[in-house]
């Protein structure tokens, strides 16, 4: 099992008010499996992916990934985890403008200890396997909001992480544009075994996944297999 959360809630503080985002929620992630998040705003999925990425902490439970309790680990830990063994993919890209698609690509690299030829073989080999290779000198501007995207999945998996998070991957493009998008997640998942996660409102997009499970209040609602 490589991901395993556990009576997992978040309360956020709204003046006196105290809102329950999440609330004991439990899942069981797979190796390899990939995994839809669905349901309406408000109900707790781009809180969850937050805290199964260690960008956000959980008010109380647990999230366990490959036997190591993220609780555990300091700010610093935690930090250092998430570069080692999380990707994550955005509905609006992230991409820095001024930046060229390699370099884009390059950026998670530049926390680790590669040199300058090595970060610049790995991006180049991201950018090969979304089938980016003529556009690697290309900016942000000069690219489609398709283009965009395959960017963001190649600095995503640029260091080679096991978990992959994707918010809304398809939001901001066309149907053949998120197809195009979703034949490459679903690629990365069977062919090269990566664990997926992905909130989406598009059941199209969902039922490219393995499992869709259905968020209401903070809690699973239903699941569903493909």
């Amino acid at each position: 099992m490589l991901l395993k959360i556990n009576n997992l809630n978040k309360d956020f503080k709204r003046g006196k008010e105290v809102v329950h985002v999440l609330n004991d929620l439990s899942i069981d992630v797979p190796k390899g499996d990939f995994l839809a998040l669905m349901g309406p705003s408000g109900s707790g999925k781009s809180t969850l992916l937050n805290m199964i990425g260690g960008i956000d902490r959980p008010s109380s439970g647990s999230i366990i990934f490959d036997d190591v309790p993220l609780d555990d680990l300091s700010d610093k830990g935690l930090s250092q985890w998430r570069a080692d063994h999380v990707g994550f993919v955005f509905q609006m890209f992230n991409l820095m403008p001024v930046l060229n698609a390699w370099r884009n690509v390059e950026l998670p690299l530049l926390l680790t200890k590669l040199r300058g030829k090595e970060r610049k073989q790995r991006a180049l080999a991201a950018l090969d396997l979304v089938g980016l290779t003529d556009r690697i000198s290309h900016k942000p501007g000069e690219l489609s909001g398709g283009e965009e995207q395959r960017v963001g999945i190649a600095r995503a998996i640029v260091t080679d992480p096991e978990l992959l998070l994707c918010d809304e991957p398809t939001g901001d493009l066309d149907r053949r544009s998120g197809d195009e998008i979703l034949d490459l997640l679903q690629a990365l998942n069977e062919q090269q075994g990566k664990t997926i996660i992905m909130v989406t409102h598009d059941l199209r997009a969902a039922e490219r996944a393995k499992r869709i499970l259905y968020m209401e209040d903070g809690k699973i609602s239903a699941t569903r297999n493909i």
